[in-house]
C-alpha cells in the first residue's frame, strides 16, 4: 500500500462535515444508574482511558504508558474526546468492528504506538457497528479506516492495513503537522539490532538490520547500522597502530589505505579517514578508484546524515572525481 500522504487528501474535496457533531449530545434516557462502567466501556463522561477487552482488537491495556493514550469513543463522547481534545493533542481515530479481520491486524499496532507515544497523541477507537452515524459522517466505506484530527479538523486518512514502519512515518507526519515536538518512538526492531551489535553478535545484528531494510528500504538508521556492522567486521583482529604504520609506508597500497581509514573512523578521526580516501581517489583510476569511492561512501553511511565533516568530504570527493 502506498503512503497515505502521497494521495490527494479527501478533505480537499469536502467529504467530511463535522458540524452536526459539534452540537451538545442529547440527554441520556432516564433509568437506574449503573454501579460502575462495564468492562471495556468509557469512564463516566467519556473521560480517561479504557482497558482492552477480549472482544476488542488488541489485548493490551490502554494507557499503559501513563496518561491517556487509547480511548473508546462513541457519538455521545466524540465532541469532548476527539474534537475538543484535538485542539491540544493530535487524535488518531481507528474505525473498526469485531468481525473485521484486517482491523485485528492494524488495531494492536496502533495501540502499541499510542502507548509508546506516551501521550504525544491519542488513539480514539470507534466501533462502526455501535456508532453508524459517526461512520456515515466520516464517509467510512471500508475498514479499518484511520483518520488524523488536529485542531478540531481532519487532516489526513487512510484505509486498510499499513505496515508498522510506514505507520510510524505517517504518525510522525501527523505530529509534525500538529507542531508536536515530541521525539518519535524508538523502533523496537532497531533497538534489538543495536543491542546485538553492542553485544558483539554481528551476525544477529546484520540479520536484524537487513530484515528492517527489506521492509523499509529507505530506513536511514538501519543503513547506518548495517554499514557499521561491516566496519566492525573489517577491523576484527586488526592492530590499529600496525595498520596506520603500514599505510604510512605504502601510500599506494589500496588495501592498507582502506584498513587505515577504517581504523581512523573507529578511533574518532573520521575527517582524517575521509581525506585519506579522497586523496587516494585522486591517485587511482578504473576499478581501483571505484573501490576506494565505494569504501568512502560506506564510511559516510556510518556517520550522522547532517555531519558537517561528511558534507565537506562529499564536496572534496566530487572535486576529485570530476
Amino acid at each position: 500500500m502506498s503512503d497515505p500522504r502521497d494521495r490527494q487528501s479527501i478533505f480537499t474535496r469536502g467529504a467530511v462535515d463535522l458540524s452536526a457533531l459539534r452540537k451538545s449530545p442529547p440527554p441520556a434516557a432516564a433509568g437506574p444508574a449503573p454501579a460502575g462502567p462495564a468492562p471495556g466501556a468509557p469512564a463516566p463522561g467519556g473521560a480517561g482511558p479504557v482497558s482492552a477487552t477480549p472482544g476488542r482488537p488488541g489485548g493490551r491495556p490502554a494507557g499503559a504508558g501513563g496518561g491517556v493514550t487509547v480511548i473508546d469513543v462513541t457519538e455521545a463522547t466524540f465532541q469532548s474526546e476527539v474534537l475538543e481534545r484535538s485542539l491540544t493533542t493530535p487524535v488518531v481515530i481507528d474505525f473498526w468492528a469485531e468481525w473485521c479481520g484486517p482491523c485485528k491486524q492494524l488495531s494492536p499496532v496502533l495501540e502499541k504506538l499510542a502507548v509508546e507515544g506516551g501521550g504525544a497523541w491519542v488513539l480514539a477507537k470507534v466501533d462502526v457497528d455501535s456508532n453508524p452515524r459517526l461512520a456515515q459522517m466520516f464517509r467510512v466505506q471500508g475498514i479499518p479506516m484511520v483518520y488524523a484530527v488536529v485542531g478540531g479538523q481532519p487532516v489526513d486518512a487512510f484505509t486498510g492495513v499499513v505496515p508498522e514502519p510506514q505507520l510510524r512515518q505517517w504518525i510522525g507526519a501527523v505530529l509534525k503537522a500538529a507542531g508536536v515536538s515530541a521525539a518519535p518512538p524508538q523502533d523496537p526492531r532497531l533497538l534489538e539490532a543495536d543491542q546485538a551489535m553492542v553485544n558483539g553478535d554481528l551476525d544477529a545484528a546484520e540479520r536484524a538490520y537487513q530484515k528492517i531494510l527489506s521492509e523499509s528500504p529507505a530506513d536511514r538508521a538501519a543503513e547506518a547500522g548495517l554499514a557499521q556492522v561491516g566496519l566492525l567486521r573489517r577491523v576484527q583482529g586488526v592492530d590499529p597502530r600496525a595498520a596506520l604504520a603500514a599505510a604510512e609506508r605504502a601510500p599506494d597500497d589500496i588495501e592498507a589505505q582502506l584498513r587505515a581509514a577504517d581504523v581512523e573512523v573507529l578511533s574518532g578521526e573520521a575527517e582524517r579517514a575521509y581525506q585519506r580516501l579522497v586523496d587516494l581517489v585522486r591517485r587511482t583510476a578504473g576499478d581501483d578508484r571505484d573501490r576506494v569511492r565505494q569504501h568512502l561512501l560506506s564510511l559516510f553511511t556510518v556517520a550522522e546524515p547532517d555531519d558537517p565533516a561528511v558534507g565537506k568530504a562529499r564536496r572534496a570527493l566530487a572535486s576529485a572525481l570530476f
